[in-house]
């Protein structure tokens, strides 16, 4: 038996066919229990109107079948292209058709006829080379919704051996079928609309319930409501709104309005195997409505995100330390943080959904490692985009570490500034939140400069969403390590600070992660720990301690009110009234049964810095690995924590080279240079685990020592030097 995969492409076009719709015997037809009514589907097929529902995939993804099937639920006629178009145009079969004219001119033929075809209305079966001639697929498409059917590679391979099929059109000697299957795969990539993962063993009547379920997603609204009003107080707000406005304007933040999509088992089991870029695209898919931000687009948006840019090719691997004890190393990207794992893929879907004829201006409060991954990412923009979003950061002077000053002020481009300011990142936080809620300075920016306000802190929901990809990705590894079994549970510990990482992590086991534990490490800003504990959040009297671990020197945590408005079930008005209190008292108190349900899932603690001093050195003697001060933290309070039922995967959350004082004095070496590239090199002359992150050795080595404008603690003097850099930065485009 032969199949057709023929790995080549052309372009030429001739002739015109018009089709004759076929009938097809309803006995060949499957009928499937399923959970859409009859008027889902009469609705279903309303909105596909004239348009045709056209089904791709690989030689044995089940195309057929499941188009015959979609066809009769729907009441739409079905066109197999093989059967109904190839084979009636060309007046013999389509292995005849390939026999005489060869391999390299099939894909020709084959895109001729599909140029001169149309049809409306209809459920149309690709074939598996149809996606390989660009101008009969573009032809196809603009009157068609692609649904295309991702099957595994070694399903298709199963499929083949059962049919007895061991030769494929396009196979050579030195290239396998399942090469040629990999070699497909891109070309199925370039036009969907929806994808559909199918799972191992998935049935025709499973793909069938998938593609409804997509479909009717498709044609469904997914909006977004502020955790502090209701949903009928605010305008229906999308993804692309959400990534362009930030903040809500009730000074809220913006939250999903259903909960996060839950995958099968089934989805789990085909994610094992795939790369870190493939898990991402699959999942921010079905976090991201496809019509909002067109999946091909997304693809080359975490292409370039995840491909080149990280220090590792496993992205954000997962380390085995001691005992039932993980780390996943979250610092491989270009800055070495984990904000580098959000912030190389979200400033492409901000330029994506701003109007190309808007120019904003980014404002985002950073604690160290959030202001160079911002920097980074927006640098990564073309040329056109970076004409029209602009960047400020601002940092505590004195609040970071000497090499994170070092990268922060490196970066010397137009559209681009940093900004010390001499006060905490409680302050820095503030002043930004404060600016974006005052009508009269946005007022200002938009009418003199034609400039509107955004963020890139996780107060932004395209911030925070492709932090869910690392912690899916980390139970992923643990079963592609045999360490567990799908379906086994594991503990999360986060050194968390804004909240965010946390976060993300919750709604990963509302994805279908059994994630057993999460549990909140704190340094001695202790604030999260005593009100996880508790379920008492208060300022009051409480000062900012600098620390080793100055990303989670953070009192006020952003996302934690993301936080209480997911574990209240969205309640708004609970969430409204505490942080009313909190603005107006500097505490609140959570009720009972919100503190319980935090209980079930989570716990917290924290640790002193001599503990995490400690730690560093305690695990570096026994294992030759080096934590960096927060990964420290959240070490020390597994062990406190953890009841070694399973095992825990601790976020590695900065590389240790960025804290180089702090680590050297925690592995007792007495005289330190006061220059931080000698540092590095006086920590890795200790050849530790792991080793030396060479895009970071790289960027200070070539960084000058910049001078840099620092701020006084003052609104006011921070709203001057906004507009200060607005007014240089957008004023020269204009002339």
């Amino acid at each position: 038996m032969l199949i057709r995969m023929i790995p080549v492409l052309s372009q030429s076009v001739t002739k015109v066919l018009h089709f004759r719709r076929r009938l097809f015997s309803r006995c060949c037809i499957n009928i499937i229990t399923s959970t859409f009514s009859k008027a889902s589907f009469s609705k279903l097929a309303s909105h596909i109107g004239e348009k045709n529902l056209l089904i791709i995939g690989p030689p044995g993804a089940g195309k057929t079948t499941a188009g015959r099937i979609i066809g009769q639920k729907l009441g739409l006629p079905f066109i197999d292209v093989d059967d109904d178009v190839l084979e009636k145009t060309w007046d013999m079969p389509v292995s005849q058709k390939l026999s005489e004219v060869g391999g390299e001119r099939f894909l020709e033929e084959e895109g001729k006829v599909l140029l001169n075809f149309s049809s409306f209305g209809c459920v149309i079966s690709m074939s598996g080379s149809n996606p390989l001639h660009p101008v009969s697929m573009q032809h196809m498409k603009r009157n068609g919704i692609v649904v295309y059917l991702d099957v595994d590679n070694e399903d298709i391979m199963r499929r083949m051996e059962k049919m007895k099929v061991d030769r494929i059109v396009g196979q050579t000697s030195d290239c396998s079928i399942r090469d040629i299957l990999r070699y497909r795969q891109q070309f199925y990539r370039q036009w969907f609309d929806l994808r559909v993962l199918c799972g191992t063993g998935d049935t025709a009547e499973d793909v069938c319930e998938k593609i409804l379920k997509e479909l009717r997603r498709y044609f469904e609204c997914e909006t977004f409501v502020s955790t502090r009003s209701a949903p009928s107080e605010i305008p229906q707000t999308y993804f692309c709104d959400v990534t362009v406005e930030g903040l809500a304007p009730d000074g809220g933040l913006y939250v999903p309005s259903k909960d996060h999509p839950r995958l099968s088992a089934g989805e789990w089991q085909r994610l094992i195997g795939m790369s870190f870029p493939e898990r991402a695209q699959v999942l921010l898919e079905k976090c991201i409505h496809p019509v909002d931000v067109n999946p091909v687009q997304l693809i080359k948006m975490v292409e370039k995100a995840y491909g080149n840019n990280f220090n590792c090719s496993k992205v954000a691997p997962i380390r085995h330390l001691v005992d039932d004890q993980y780390v996943q190393e979250l610092f491989h990207g270009p800055t070495a943080s984990f904000k580098d794992m959000a912030l190389q893929l979200m400033p492409q879907i901000f330029a994506y959904s701003i109007p190309q004829t808007c120019n904003y201006l980014i404002l985002v409060a950073t604690s160290g490692d959030t202001g160079s991954a911002v920097l980074d990412g927006f640098s990564m923009l073309c040329n056109a985009d970076k004409q029209r979003i602009a960047v400020l950061v601002l940092f505590p002077e004195n609040g970071i570490s000497p090499i994170q000053k070092k990268q922060i002020t490196s970066y010397r481009q137009e559209n681009v500034k940093a900004v010390g300011v001499n006060s905490d990142f409680d302050f820095c936080q503030r002043a930004i939140k404060h600016l974006f809620s005052n009508p009269a300075f946005n007022g200002f920016l938009a009418t003199e400069y034609g400039v509107s306000l955004s963020t890139a802190n996780s107060i932004n929901w395209a911030r925070l969403l492709p932090q869910i990809v690392y912690h899916c990705s980390a139970y992923l590894d643990l079963i592609d390590q045999g360490v567990i079994s799908l379906g086994d549970p594991i503990d999360v510990c986060i050194p968390t600070g804004n909240f965010g990482n946390f976060l993300s992590a919750i709604y990963v086991k509302q994805m279908g992660i059994p994630i057993r534990k999460f549990i909140c490490a704190s340094n001695q800003n202790n604030v999260l720990t005593d009100f996880m504990n508790t379920g008492v959040f208060d300022l009051r009297n409480r000062k900012l301690h600098i620390s080793a671990s100055p990303a989670i020197d953070i009192l006020k945590s952003s996302n934690l009110e993301r936080f209480i408005h997911l574990i209240s079930k969205g309640d708004w008005q609970l969430v409204q009234d505490l942080y009313s209190q909190l603005l107006n008292q500097n505490h609140f108190i959570v009720p009972k049964p919100v503190l319980e349900s935090i209980h079930e899932n989570c716990s917290a603690g924290w640790c002193s810095e001599n503990d995490c001093f400690a730690t560093i050195h305690s695990v570096f003697t026994k294992t030759g690995y080096i934590l960096d001060p927060h990964t420290a933290v959240a070490k020390t309070v597994a062990d406190r924590l953890q009841d070694g039922t399973c095992p825990v995967v601790i976020s590695s959350t900065a590389h240790y080279a960025k804290f180089a004082p702090d680590v050297l004095r925690s592995l007792m070496v007495k005289e330190l240079s006061s220059c931080p590239l000698d540092q590095l090199q006086q920590i890795h002359s200790l050849n530790p685990l792991p080793v030396s992150h060479k895009p970071l050795m790289d960027s200070l080595s070539g960084a000058e020592n910049r001078e840099h404008e620092v701020c006084e603690a003052d609104i006011e003097a921070v709203s001057e030097k906004v507009e200060e850099f607005v007014h240089n930065t957008f004023m020269k485009q204009r002339v």
